[in-house]
Protein backbone atom coordinates (compact mmCIF):
# COMPACT_ATOMS: atom_id res chain seq x y z
CA UNK A 1 0.00 0.00 0.00
CA UNK A 2 1.18 3.70 -1.00
CA UNK A 3 1.88 6.06 1.30
CA UNK A 4 -0.63 8.45 -1.08
CA UNK A 5 -3.50 5.80 -0.06
CA UNK A 6 -2.96 5.83 3.87
CA UNK A 7 -2.94 9.24 3.96
CA UNK A 8 -5.74 9.89 1.75
CA UNK A 9 -7.63 6.88 4.12
CA UNK A 10 -6.16 8.90 7.37
CA UNK A 11 -8.01 12.50 6.65
CA UNK A 12 -11.05 11.00 5.28
CA UNK A 13 -14.20 12.57 7.31
CA UNK A 14 -17.21 11.00 8.71
CA UNK A 15 -19.17 13.70 9.68
CA UNK A 16 -20.82 15.82 7.45
CA UNK A 17 -21.16 19.28 6.92
CA UNK A 18 -25.55 20.64 6.11
CA UNK A 19 -26.91 23.79 6.20
CA UNK A 20 -30.44 24.33 7.89
CA UNK A 21 -32.92 27.05 8.00
CA UNK A 22 -34.69 28.37 10.30
CA UNK A 23 -36.98 31.18 11.76
CA UNK A 24 -35.40 34.65 13.39
CA UNK A 25 -37.30 33.21 16.73
CA UNK A 26 -35.66 29.66 16.46
CA UNK A 27 -32.51 30.52 15.53
CA UNK A 28 -32.54 33.31 18.55
CA UNK A 29 -33.72 30.93 21.01
CA UNK A 30 -31.02 28.60 20.01
CA UNK A 31 -28.79 31.03 20.32
CA UNK A 32 -29.78 32.05 23.72
CA UNK A 33 -29.62 27.93 24.95
CA UNK A 34 -26.00 27.19 23.57
CA UNK A 35 -24.67 30.51 25.57
CA UNK A 36 -27.01 29.57 28.89
CA UNK A 37 -25.26 25.74 28.15
CA UNK A 38 -21.93 26.91 27.36
CA UNK A 39 -22.26 24.78 24.41
CA UNK A 40 -21.59 25.18 20.70
CA UNK A 41 -24.74 25.72 18.19
CA UNK A 42 -23.91 23.02 16.32
CA UNK A 43 -23.34 20.74 19.82
CA UNK A 44 -26.81 22.02 20.43
CA UNK A 45 -28.02 20.92 17.09
CA UNK A 46 -27.01 17.55 17.39
CA UNK A 47 -28.26 16.93 20.05
CA UNK A 48 -31.79 17.48 19.51
CA UNK A 49 -31.27 15.79 16.03
CA UNK A 50 -30.55 12.72 18.40
CA UNK A 51 -33.10 13.73 21.03
CA UNK A 52 -35.77 13.51 17.83
CA UNK A 53 -34.12 10.42 15.89
CA UNK A 54 -34.14 8.74 19.45
CA UNK A 55 -38.25 9.46 19.75
CA UNK A 56 -39.00 7.91 16.46
CA UNK A 57 -36.96 5.24 16.95
CA UNK A 58 -39.17 4.36 19.92
CA UNK A 59 -42.24 5.22 17.71
CA UNK A 60 -41.39 2.78 15.28
CA UNK A 61 -42.64 -0.86 16.79
CA UNK A 62 -45.94 0.84 17.18
CA UNK A 63 -45.82 1.93 13.68
CA UNK A 64 -44.32 -1.80 13.08
CA UNK A 65 -47.19 -3.77 15.10
CA UNK A 66 -50.16 -2.00 12.98
CA UNK A 67 -48.22 -1.99 9.82
CA UNK A 68 -47.71 -6.06 10.29
CA UNK A 69 -51.73 -6.60 10.92
CA UNK A 70 -52.15 -4.91 7.91
CA UNK A 71 -49.61 -7.08 5.80
CA UNK A 72 -50.27 -10.40 7.71
CA UNK A 73 -53.89 -11.29 7.66
CA UNK A 74 -52.74 -14.99 8.20
CA UNK A 75 -52.01 -13.76 11.51
CA UNK A 76 -48.38 -15.47 11.84
CA UNK A 77 -46.27 -15.28 14.63
CA UNK A 78 -42.72 -15.34 15.31
CA UNK A 79 -42.56 -18.86 16.11
CA UNK A 80 -43.95 -19.99 12.59
CA UNK A 81 -40.90 -17.99 10.83
CA UNK A 82 -38.61 -21.78 11.35
CA UNK A 83 -41.15 -23.65 9.82
CA UNK A 84 -42.30 -21.26 7.44
CA UNK A 85 -38.41 -21.43 6.14
CA UNK A 86 -38.51 -24.89 5.62
CA UNK A 87 -41.87 -25.26 3.68
CA UNK A 88 -40.41 -22.36 1.50
CA UNK A 89 -37.01 -23.89 0.68
CA UNK A 90 -38.30 -27.08 0.16
CA UNK A 91 -40.58 -25.51 -2.47
CA UNK A 92 -37.11 -24.01 -3.80
CA UNK A 93 -35.19 -27.16 -3.45
CA UNK A 94 -38.63 -29.17 -5.37
CA UNK A 95 -39.15 -26.35 -8.36
CA UNK A 96 -35.02 -26.36 -8.92
CA UNK A 97 -34.80 -30.62 -9.23
CA UNK A 98 -37.87 -30.57 -11.35
CA UNK A 99 -35.97 -27.62 -13.58
CA UNK A 100 -32.79 -29.84 -13.42
CA UNK A 101 -34.27 -33.01 -14.58
CA UNK A 102 -36.30 -31.11 -17.51
CA UNK A 103 -33.04 -29.93 -18.37
CA UNK A 104 -31.44 -33.51 -18.25
CA UNK A 105 -34.56 -34.80 -20.19
CA UNK A 106 -36.35 -36.95 -17.01
CA UNK A 107 -39.92 -36.79 -17.72
CA UNK A 108 -40.56 -39.03 -14.87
Amino acid sequence: MSYRRVAVAATKRNSRTMTISKTEKKAASGEIIARRENRAKSELFRETFRVNHSQRLDALPEGTRWHAATVNPEGYAEEDIPRLVKEVLAEIRAEKEGAEKLANGDRN
